[in-house]
Order: C-alpha cells, then structure tokens, then sequence
C-alpha cells in the first residue's frame, strides 16, 4: 500500500468554519408639518384725479363770391392750410360755358384741451401669518409672526 497523501498529524483538530457578517444601512425620509401659513389679502382702492389730453377739430367754410367764366372745371387746390374747392354751375346760353360762382375755402383748426378724469387705481397687499402644530418639535418653529408682502 503506497500512501497518496500525507496524513494529518494524530493531534490535529478538524476544520471549522467561521462565518463573516457584514452590516448595512437604510435611510428613510418623513414629510413633518413644521406649521401653516395663513394668508390675507386686503385690495385698496385709491381714486386719483389725472387731466387727458382731448384733440378736437373744428372747420370753418368761408363763401368767396368768384362770377366769372371757365373754359374747365378747376380742380380743388390747396393755399397754405386751407383747401379751396370751386363750385359750379352750368348756364344754357346759345354756347354752354362754365361760371365760377364762388369757392369754398375750407380752414381746419386743431383745438388741445385739458380734460378732468377720475380713475380707480388697486393696489393689493398681503399679510401672512405662520401657525405652528403643537407636534413640532423642530427649534426653528418659534412663536407665530405676522409679515406683510406689498404687491
């Protein structure tokens, strides 16, 4: 008989196993209500007096007396700021002929006037007041305080 492998010495334990433990970590979140904010809004109206320009026009018609004789029609001209604009009237003679009889002279004026408006202005502003729940137990939740908030 030929041994294939050393024998273990007479006075050797057997072998054991030692198990290896190895520890983790879970993290979880909780939503705390901290406390309520309560908010009040106050609209205030404030009425305010302003003048508006006001553009007005006026036209004033002159009646120029012309009686004379045209060949054609004149065109409506333009002297300055007034326009002129003939009027005409046909006369059966033997011939027919034109006779001017008088011209409009048409003025336009631009009159600015101040006029008194009364307008409502809003402006708003908020207050807000924090109420703390009696189960809060964080530090930063103090005694309710009250701010306003101009908008």
């Amino acid at each position: 008989m030929q041994p294939s492998e050393p024998l273990p010495p007479a006075d050797a334990a057997p072998a054991q196993t030692i198990p290896v433990v190895a520890e983790t970590l879970r993290v979880d979140k909780q939503t705390v209500e901290t406390g309520r904010v309560v908010l009040h809004k106050t609209v205030h109206v404030e009425t305010q007096t302003v003048a508006v320009p006001l553009r007005q026009e006026q036209v004033q018609v002159q009646r120029i007396a012309v009686g004379r004789y045209v060949d054609e029609a004149p065109a409506v001209r333009h002297e300055g700021d007034t326009m002129i604009v003939p009027v005409l009237r046909e006369e059966l003679v033997v011939t027919k002929r034109l006779l001017l009889v008088e011209e409009l002279h048409v003025r336009t004026q631009v009159l600015t006037t101040q006029d008194l408006q009364t307008v409502e202005l809003r402006h708003e502003e908020v207050h807000y007041e924090r109420l703390t729940t009696p189960d809060a137990d964080a530090p930063a939740a103090g005694p309710s305080s009250e701010s306003t908030l101009p908008f």
